[in-house]
C-alpha cells in the first residue's frame, strides 16, 4: 500500500503506518517523506517499508524484524537499538548510527557520519552487522562491545576526504571492525590494534558483503578484489586501571 507522507505530521504519518501493519500489510510505499521522525520504530512484524525521501531521526529505533528501504540519503540515530531486521540507505547517512544495536543489518551506500556503531553489542546468536560503502567520520566504533562494522571506503562523493576520522576504536572492547584498505594508525585509539584476516575472517567478510553487494547492485567481485584488516581491542577492559580496587 501507498502513504504520502507530505506535510504529515511525525506522530501522524507513524500511526498511519502501525495502522497499516497492523491490518496485515506487507509492503508499504512511503512518498514524499521529508524529516519525519522514528519512521519503523519498534516495528516487530516482517513488512517492507521503503521510503521516497529523506527520514528524520531514529529510523528504525527498536525495530524487531521489519526492513526499511531508503531511496535517498538517511540522517542520524538510524538503528537505534535494533534488535533484528535490516535497514538499506541507498545514500549517505549521518551521526550516531547503530547507538546499542544489538541485531539485525543496517547497510549504508555511501559515507557515514560520527560515531557509528558506538554501544553496539551481541549476546549468542544475537550479532548485529553494520556496513558502510563510503568513509566515516570520527569515533568509529567507540565503546563498542560486540557485532561487525565494516567500512569500505569506495562508493564515497568525495575522493580526498579520508577513509576514516579520529579516535577510531575509542573505548571498544569487543567485537571486530573490518576495514578495506589501509587504516591511518595515528588515528586509532590506543585501546585497539590492526591484524591480519584469518581464513575465518575471510569467510565472514563473504558472507556479510556477499548480501550488501546484492542489496545495492554491487559488483560483489570487485569488493573482495580489495585487501581488508581488522581492528580489534586489545584488552576486554580498556579502563579497567582507571577504577579502584574494592577494600577487602
Amino acid at each position: 500500500m501507498k502513504i504520502d507522507a507530505q506535510g504529515l505530521y511525525y506522530r501522524d504519518l507513524n500511526q498511519k503506518i502501525r495502522e497499516a501493519v497492523a491490518a496485515g500489510a506487507t509492503e508499504i510505499d512511503l512518498v514524499n517523506v521529508n524529516g519525519q521522525y522514528f519512521i519503523g520504530d519498534g516495528i516487530n512484524k516482517p513488512v517492507t517499508i521503503t521510503i521516497h525521501g529523506v527520514p528524520g531521526n531514529d529510523l528504525a529505533a527498536f525495530m524487531n524484524g521489519a526492513t526499511i528501504v531508503v531511496n535517498e540519503n538517511g540522517q542520524d540515530n538510524i538503528g537505534n537499538t535494533m534488535n533484528a531486521g535490516k535497514v538499506i540507505v541507498h545514500g549517505h547517512a549521518g551521526d550516531v548510527l547503530g547507538y546499542g544495536m544489538r541485531g539485525g543489518r543496517v547497510h549504508i551506500r555511501k559515507d557515514v557520519g560520527y560515531r557509528v556503531g558506538i554501544h553496539m553489542k551481541s549476546y549468542d546468536e544475537n550479532k548485529p552487522v553494520l556496513i558502510a560503502g563510503g568513509k566515516a567520520g570520527d569515533f568509529f566504533g567507540e565503546y563498542m562491545a560486540g557485532g561487525v562494522l565494516i567500512l569500505l571506503g569506495m562508493f564515497s562523493d568525495d575522493a580526498d576526504k579520508p577513509m576514516h576520522g579520529f579516535r577510531f576504536g575509542t573505548g571498544m572492547h569487543g567485537g571486530t571492525i573490518y576495514v578495506r584498505g589501509m587504516v591511518d594508525e595515528k588515528k586509532l585509539s590506543q585501546e585497539v590494534g590492526v591484524f591480519e584476516l584469518t581464513a575465518e575472517d575471510r569467510q565472514v567478510l563473504e558472507e556479510y558483503l556477499m548480501e550488501y553487494c546484492a542489496d545495492f547492485g554491487i559488483d560483489f567481485a570487485e569488493v573482495m578484489s580489495g585487501e581488508f584488516v581488522k581492528i580489534l581491542p586489545k584488552s576486554k577492559r580498556p579502563y579497567g586501571n582507571m577504577y579502584c580496587p574494592m577494600p577487602r
